[in-house]
């Protein structure tokens, strides 16, 4: 290829490719500005939405579930008169219509009863648990992204040689180990053969490495496999090519082009992870004893406890909606050939 086609060829991408990531800036103050106000309230809509048939559907489901919460609080002790004044008592003897809308009463004052374990109100309980969750769910989140993308480039460098395929072997058996198993892994080689960090619980700082790595092994798996595909898949694209005859050195050609324009679905993967995480890595909590959302959960289920599920499920997925959506507002910033509220591809 001569200088005069390569010239040519590269000033014929398009604007959203890489090879004319000068005139990249120029246009994304424009597209937030005008279309961010309306795009936000449209998504701020949907979610809420969602948000409500997600509570709805399990307002329905856990009163579907065997089990009644009276029992779970009087023991296998209690008569049928206890029975009956406890359920009095939780308001489990109206109609289930009744609740539903005592229920909605409540949402609108982020009232969601009182916990039958703790005997507090539901939403403060989870609030109180909250930032367990978020610490742990950070926490892996930073460890994931500063693992997986280097080393997803990595192998996409070394594509088809016998250096990634020992690194694919990694990445399989990571994908492949439970999240129980490798805590039990961690806790026994790093806690109890050589204690170093704590086995469970949160005391200091340190208590938290066991249970970050092993939410992280999964991650970090599965996004590096996505970065070196999608990386692959750059490095072969018409504009890497001319971009290379035009003398662009290989450091910026991976980092500046082709990892930029990798960059859509890493950020989505990674902001549902993040959203997944922040639900509550239940497994995780379980097996390190964590004092976070997840955990509650599994009690919460253990003991019937309605308005503790139900203050869970609304502060979780209040969480997730609001990741999705800081996720959304970030692509513009990666490609101004997206247009907020008309699609990726705009």
């Amino acid at each position: 290829m001569t200088q005069h086609a390569a010239d040519t060829a590269f000033a014929s991408q398009p604007p959203g490719s890489a090879s004319s990531a000068p005139r990249r800036t120029s246009h994304v103050p424009r597209v937030l500005t005008a279309a961010m106000p309306r795009y936000v309230a449209k998504r701020l809509g949907q979610s809420a939405l969602a948000v409500f048939l997600t509570l709805t559907t399990v307002f329905v489901l856990i009163r579907m579930a065997p089990g009644d919460p009276a029992y779970s609080m009087a023991g296998p002790l209690a008569t049928t008169d206890d029975l009956a004044r406890i359920r009095a008592d939780m308001g489990l003897d109206q109609s289930v219509f009744t609740q539903y809308l005592l229920y909605l009463r409540g949402l609108l004052h982020l009232d969601l009863g009182t916990s039958y374990s703790f005997q507090a109100p539901a939403f403060d309980v989870v609030l109180a648990r909250l930032p367990y969750t978020i610490t742990l769910a950070v926490s892996a989140i930073v460890l994931t992204t500063l693992v997986s993308i280097p080393l997803g480039v990595w192998m996409a460098r070394r594509a088809d040689t016998r250096r990634e395929l020992g690194a694919n072997v990694v990445t399989i058996a990571g994908q492949s180990m439970p999240d129980f198993w490798t805590g039990l892994m961690l806790i026994t080689l790093f806690a109890v053969l050589i204690p170093v960090f704590p086995a469970a619980g949160f005391t200091t700082w340190s208590s938290l490495v066991l249970p970050t790595v092993t939410v992280a092994v999964l991650q970090i798996a599965l996004i590096s496999r996505m970065v070196r595909r999608e990386m692959v898949g750059a490095f072969s694209s018409p504009y890497m090519t001319v971009a290379r005859a035009r003398g662009v050195s290989e450091r910026e050609l991976i980092w500046r082009y082709a990892l930029r324009n990798s960059a859509i679905p890493v950020l989505t993967a990674l902001g549902t992870r993040f959203a997944s995480m922040l639900n509550g890595v239940v497994v995780v909590e379980v097996v390190f004893a964590w004092p976070g959302v997840g955990s509650l959960v599994v009690r919460a289920l253990e003991t019937r406890d309605y308005p503790l599920i139900q203050a869970t499920v609304l502060v979780t997925a209040v969480l997730a909606v609001l990741v999705q959506l800081v996720v959304d507002l970030c692509y513009p910033l990666l490609d101004p050939r997206v247009r907020l509220g008309k699609g990726t591809n705009k």
